[in-house]
């Protein structure tokens, strides 16, 4: 079984990771942790990588080594991947889930108001809406 975490460093994202381990364990899964930039690492013209978030994604690709670590250590299979592609973040990571045959989604979830979610958009409602597989929240 393929697993899934989308991970931003939120608190909720880290509680998210702390129950795909013990999904796994349970399960004998493989857990594929992702951070998706989307269309922020782009610059306007969507060509090329914006030099001032190159520090950004380096410390993302930090952050998962270390959570690839501490799966290691336990003898839990784990793939980390840092994504930048010229899509928004909720449909690179669908779009990862359907690419690599993810069969469960775990996703942290942060309580936003309906006009932050109207202004900035909300990367979890759209990977709970357009998922190919089951998708389970975490607060």
């Amino acid at each position: 079984m393929n697993l899934m975490v989308c991970y931003d460093g939120s608190s909720a994202a880290k509680k998210a990771v702390s129950l795909a381990r013990k999904r796994a364990k349970t399960m004998k899964a493989v857990v594929h942790i992702v951070i998706s930039y989307g269309k922020a690492m782009y610059d306007s013209s969507g060509d090329k990588v914006a030099e001032k978030l190159w520090k950004d994604f380096e410390k993302a690709e930090e952050a998962l080594d270390e959570i690839k670590k501490s799966f290691d250590k336990d003898s839990i299979p784990c793939k980390t991947h840092v994504s930048a592609r010229s899509l928004e973040a909720g449909e690179d990571l669908v779009a990862y889930a359907e690419e690599n045959k993810i069969e469960e989604i775990i996703i942290g979830i942060q309580k936003k108001s309906k006009v932050g979610k109207l202004l900035f958009g909300s990367t979890a409602q759209y990977v709970i809406l357009s998922a190919n597989c089951p998708v389970l929240t975490v607060k």
